[in-house]
């Protein structure tokens, strides 16, 4: 019969000899399985760790990857929905290690001036919104987007689930704009607008339009929608031939932006978040 005691003792002897010499054993079958349940159970789908870093929203992150600009240890990755480890894996955007350990999230809403790109850089050159968010320490990316030309509620974070869930169709957030139109609409062009239009990608009703003031040779229009597509708004207008000369949104759900100076920023507090999904 086998000496347990004696066995453990030699166990215990060579391993140090080894550990001295600089030698790694290898790992015991049960802790190799072990490691492994917990790399699967830390793993992500890429393009959500890159959102969760506060690089860019996960929409933006798809085409990162789709371009080959991500690297996961040094590998060029261009398929959507690989698993990586943000906890073990070394993830690079366009060239830069991202910090993908979690931090503490945070939200932010600025009152976007015109002729500012929405973007976190721009080839151009052009200002963007980044320029105006240079205090804030924590890498922030913007929530959706406001085009050159538009102003108002603009949101920023580096919470990838909050992000995607602002601006994914199904959850419905409502988003109210003032739009100044060149000229004068009539009721006729109201109604138009109410039943909804056809734009090339799809057809858009939006949930409320109404006049909001009338000035000399111009209009304020009040409309809320909660579509998300891109130049949505002018371009529902275009079809009816009426010209936008202004683009301000003024309220995402609840949460409005009336009270922040034009290309100031506040940071948001839970309950301003919760707002935003009533």
């Amino acid at each position: 019969m086998l000496d347990a005691s004696r066995l453990d003792k030699k166990a215990t002897h060579r391993a140090r000899r080894f550990k001295e010499a600089g030698i790694q054993l290898p790992a015991l079958r049960e802790e190799e399985t072990k490691d492994l349940a917990t790399k699967k159970k830390n793993e992500e789908r890429l393009q959500k760790v890159i959102a969760t870093a506060g690089v860019a929203s996960r929409r933006k992150a798809e085409e990162l990857i789709l371009l080959g600009l991500v690297t996961v240890n040094g590998k060029v990755e261009t398929t959507l929905g690989t698993k990586v480890n943000p906890l073990q894996d070394i993830i690079s955007v366009e060239g830069k290690v991202i910090d993908t350990l979690p931090s503490e999230k945070e939200y932010y809403v600025l009152n976007k001036p015109r002729g500012y790109i929405t973007s976190t850089i721009d080839p151009q050159g052009r200002p963007t919104v980044m320029d105006l968010m240079k205090a804030v320490k924590t890498r922030v990316y913007p929530v959706g987007r406001l085009d050159y030309a538009s102003e108002g509620l603009l949101l920023f974070t580096n919470d990838g689930d909050f992000a995607h869930r602002v601006m994914h169709p199904s959850t419905q957030v409502r988003r109210t704009y003032l739009v100044k139109i060149k000229g004068y609409v009539s009721e006729k062009q109201i109604r138009e607008l109410k039943e909804g239009v056809n734009l090339s990608d799809g057809f858009v009703k939006p949930l409320k339009v109404r006049k909001h003031e009338k000035l000399e040779n111009k209009e304020w229009i009040e409309i809320e929608i909660t579509e998300g597509k891109n130049l949505e708004i002018r371009r529902i207008f275009a079809v009816l031939d009426l010209e936008v000369e202004r683009l301000r949104r003024i309220s995402i759900g609840k949460l409005k932006v009336h009270a922040i100076p034009v290309g100031k920023f506040i940071k948001l507090a839970k309950t301003d978040i919760d707002a935003i999904f009533e």
